[in-house]
């Protein structure tokens, strides 16, 4: 099976959980042949590639970081057919609604793979005036009506990025042979958004199944992003209208025209729904892990140092360590002898440093005696040192993890903390209770003395911490480890192979035997005969 994988700003080269679970898919099935195209986000993320396996036959590479002008200008006859169809894409836009935006947006691809790039076009005049017509229009949203020139110009910046894929050469033959996308059994976007664009068009032009899987979703992951007005430049309010119906419009063609979703959990399997996406076509695919890494923490019997609470992943604002701090200490007041270990993944330089003065403030550095230094209960470590070189380490470390977040996917610092065994206190947000499954403790966010009394109750009753310590361990194992995840992907696979969407050249499923096409070194056998010169070559 020839399997065409789309990522944007994450596999084969950003870290984090995004890469990791597309190298774990791609590795866990080496009888497949793999394509990678990725959509890069900057020049630096580029230079990070990690190593890939033989069965990845081809990587390429668009980046959305760099300047797309080719120099390309269309004729009069390109300028009004890209016109009319740009007028259909913004007044969908601006509007929402649906038809006239995916009418827009597969003539426009249909221009671009016809007469090559839009950068021209889509920073003409004309292309920011049928904008501004748009948003003046009778139906637009009333933030959209208020867009001044300054607004339309910095927007059509925006669109021009987002609508690149349109432009790429990933769709036919390329000078290399062997087609694109379009020749691909199967093309799995890696996530929503832009990074689907591709497998929509492919889609669209040449049939290909589309396999759309989310396990954080785009549309609510950019909501997040507008209310976060820590950046250097806060978007204007009308900016942030259009961008926002362009992602929603984007997502409901992307679920409405998908072969099969696959969210990550039924928070975003929520999302998905109510963005247009049929119950029939979604099947939930838990992240895997690598259960290995926490094999050795998670057996031992020794069950980490009971006086002690621990706290692992990024921390930010939206993991709320204000709250855990001011929980803690109505756990000291009530347990003296209690110690908090913060475990950093990554930071926010300023969100930590308001997290050390508080903790500086409310625990103040004790001392046994006078002569000894004093201590703070509470630590700030990173993992990797002599006290935890692993991550499997830091979690061991303590009787209880706890996680204290506002915002929240999929968990996957509470999933590692259940493969190592251990009781865990979590808030009720994202998916936290559908990966919880009643083996620990759920409070409310926002709610620092529901948070210590739940931490209390587990430090305080041991055997009840390694009943569901154990409990949890056995139900992350059953869940949310790689071989589960790749043997659901490698179902899923087959059952749109064999569910064969129609081409347009009427090309029959499994019309050609396996043995026609063998990826490899096979595919240009050195011992076949040279082909017979032909009578014409003679002449």
């Amino acid at each position: 099976m020839r399997i065409g994988l789309l990522t944007e700003g994450g596999y084969p080269y950003a870290t984090g959980e995004a890469r990791l679970w597309c190298d774990r898919l791609v590795r866990g099935l080496p009888q497949h042949e793999f394509e990678i195209y990725a959509l890069s986000r900057s020049a630096e993320q580029e230079r990070a590639r990690v190593p890939l396996p033989e069965h990845v036959t081809r990587v390429r590479t668009a980046p959305l970081w760099a300047p797309a002008d080719d120099g390309r200008t269309y004729s009069r006859r390109e300028r009004r057919r890209f016109a009319d169809c740009f007028k259909e894409l913004v007044r969908g836009i601006c509007a929402g609604e649906p038809e006239p935006f995916a009418a827009g947006l597969y003539g426009l691809a249909g221009l671009a793979r016809e007469q090559g790039g839009m950068y021209a076009a889509l920073r003409s005049e004309s292309a920011v005036r049928a904008l501004e017509s748009a948003c003046r229009a009778p139906g637009a949203a009333r933030t959209v009506q208020t867009a001044q020139v300054a607004d339309l110009l910095e927007f059509v910046d925006e669109l021009e990025v987002m609508l690149r894929p349109l432009s790429l050469d990933w769709y036919g033959e390329d000078t290399r042979g062997g087609g694109g996308l379009g020749g691909t059994d199967i093309c799995h976007a890696a996530a929503g958004g832009v990074a689907a664009l591709p497998g929509l068009l492919a889609k669209r032009f040449f049939g290909v199944p589309l396999l759309v899987t989310e396990y954080g979703v785009q549309l609510r992951a950019h909501y997040l992003s507008q209310l976060d007005t820590r950046g250097e430049r806060e978007t204007r309010p009308a900016v942030r209208a259009l961008l926002t119906a362009f992602q929603l419009r984007l997502a409901t063609e992307i679920y409405a025209r998908a072969d099969f979703l696959t969210p990550g959990n039924a928070h975003a399997r929520r999302w998905q729904e109510r963005c247009g996406a049929s119950r029939e076509r979604l099947r939930t695919v838990y992240p895997g892990m690598e259960a290995d890494r926490f094999t050795t923490v998670g057996e031992a019997p020794d069950r980490g140092d009971p006086d002690t609470l621990v706290w692992v992943g990024r921390i930010e604002p939206a993991k709320d360590l204000i709250a855990l701090l001011h929980a803690f200490a109505e756990v000291r007041r009530a347990e003296p002898g209690t110690r908090l270990r913060i475990f950093a993944t990554a930071e926010a330089p300023g969100y930590l440093a308001d997290c050390r003065s508080l903790a500086a403030q409310l625990f103040p550095d004790e001392a046994a005696d006078s002569v000894t230094a004093g201590e703070n209960p509470v630590t700030f470590e990173e993992i990797g040192g002599p006290d935890a070189p692993t991550t499997a380490d830091a979690y061991g470390s303590g009787r209880v993890v706890v996680l204290s977040s506002v915002i929240e996917g999929f968990p996957v610092t509470l999933a590692e903390a259940m493969l190592c065994g251990r009781a865990t206190v979590s808030t009720d947000v994202g998916a936290v209770c559908e990966v919880i499954g009643g083996t620990g403790l759920v409070v409310p966010p926002r709610n620092p003395r529901a948070l210590a009394e739940a931490c209390l109750s587990l430090l305080q009753d041991p055997e009840r911490a390694q009943r569901l310590g154990a409990a949890a361990r056995a139900r992350a194992l059953e869940l949310f480890t790689v071989e589960q995840n790749v043997a659901a992907f490698e179902e899923i696979y087959l059952r749109l192979l064999a569910k064969g969407s129609v081409r347009p050249g009427g090309e029959i499923p499994f019309a050609r035997p396996p043995e026609a096409r063998v990826p490899g070194h096979w595919t240009s056998p050195t011992w076949a005969p040279a082909p017979e010169p032909s009578s014409e070559a003679a002449v």
